[in-house]
């Protein structure tokens, strides 16, 4: 496995060694043959925005067999990207590389037009200015990272890690991820209501509006039946005053954030628990695994228990197993 990781000048050290040290840690414990190489425009150096020498950088040419193409940041006036940079990014993309964009990297990805017609994620601070730029991308600031198997984003700074732990346990597998994020003592998998896999739905806030309080309500009881008018009754409010009030306070209506919301946490259950299918599908609401599992296939185009296979992370047993 090829990586290159793009420099230019100005970038900072945090934002730069974030895929060195991820990518790194995995050809240094021995599970993969991951070659990490820095490229810039032309070979030579560049000094970081702290000021230190970054030398024998390789040039754009050097990436042309590369299997994924990292774009770890980029200056912060959101500036286009040179034109021999976006070549590289849609030859690579077009020959089957991975494109990762990190932070602000999602900006000559979007320049390049790879994410046309997609959901893509960046830094909080340059989401209005890239959705006015770009169009044609659906930007979502409420995720980690966002992953389309041949283009990747990741929201500001420290998601950069979680994306990077993603695209290890993607190709590798979760016990793999967790040796790396253990080693690097980082969290293997951060939760906090946003996206790991795919983007995820508008996770409950305790802002005190009427909207948010039957969001935390209905979170909390997503085994029952959670009609419109159920949850309007929570709300206090009419179904139509609800519903209104519901789409305009999270752009879903509120069949579609209970069922993200379901899907989320059995996506949850199957990462960090060994509860049977059937089981999980009881508690979020879905009343039987082949709901669950139809669901489940059709918004992130995996069966439960492959994706089970591919990103359990518990390490013992937590339902009652029969003693033999």
């Amino acid at each position: 496995m090829k990586i290159a990781i793009y420099c230019f000048e100005g970038i900072t050290m945090f934002h730069m060694a974030v895929p060195q040290m991820v990518f790194g840690e995995v050809a240094r414990q021995g599970f993969g043959e991951w070659n990490v190489l820095l490229f810039g425009d032309a070979e030579g150096s560049i000094f970081t925005s702290e000021g230190y020498e970054i030398s024998g950088l390789h040039s754009s040419e050097s990436i042309e067999d590369a299997d994924i193409i990292v774009i770890p940041s980029w200056f912060e006036d959101l500036r286009e990207a040179p034109e021999s940079l976006i070549e590289k990014l849609t030859a690579g993309h077009s020959r089957g590389a991975k494109i990762v964009g990190l932070c602000l990297g999602a900006v000559p990805i979007a320049q390049s037009h790879i994410l046309d017609g997609r959901r893509a994620v960046t830094h909080w601070q340059a989401f209005d200015q890239l959705k006015a730029r770009n169009a044609t991308i659906s930007w979502d600031n409420s995720v980690l990272y966002v992953d389309h198997g041949d283009v990747m984003t990741s929201a500001g700074t420290a998601a950069g890690l979680d994306a990077c732990l993603h695209l290890v346990r993607s190709e590798l597998g979760a016990e793999v991820a967790l040796h790396v994020s253990r080693s690097l003592v980082i969290a293997p998998h951060r939760d906090g209501g946003q996206a790991q896999f795919v983007e995820r739905p508008i996770a409950p806030t305790s802002d005190g509006t009427p909207i948010s309080a039957v969001m935390q309500w209905a979170d909390e009881h997503l085994e029952d039946v959670l009609t419109v008018e159920r949850l309007a009754e929570v709300a206090r409010m009419s179904t139509r005053t609800f519903l209104r009030a519901f789409q305009s306070g999270t752009g879903l209506s509120p069949a579609v954030w209970v069922r993200r919301r379901r899907l989320d946490e059995s996506r949850r259950l199957l990462e960090t628990t060994d509860y049977p299918v059937e089981q999980i599908a009881y508690k979020v609401g879905f009343g039987g695994s082949a709901t669950l599992r139809q669901n489940f296939k059709a918004e992130f185009g995996i069966a439960p228990a492959a994706y089970r296979s591919r990103f359990s992370m518990a390490d013992k047993p937590t339902s009652k197993k029969k003693q033999p």
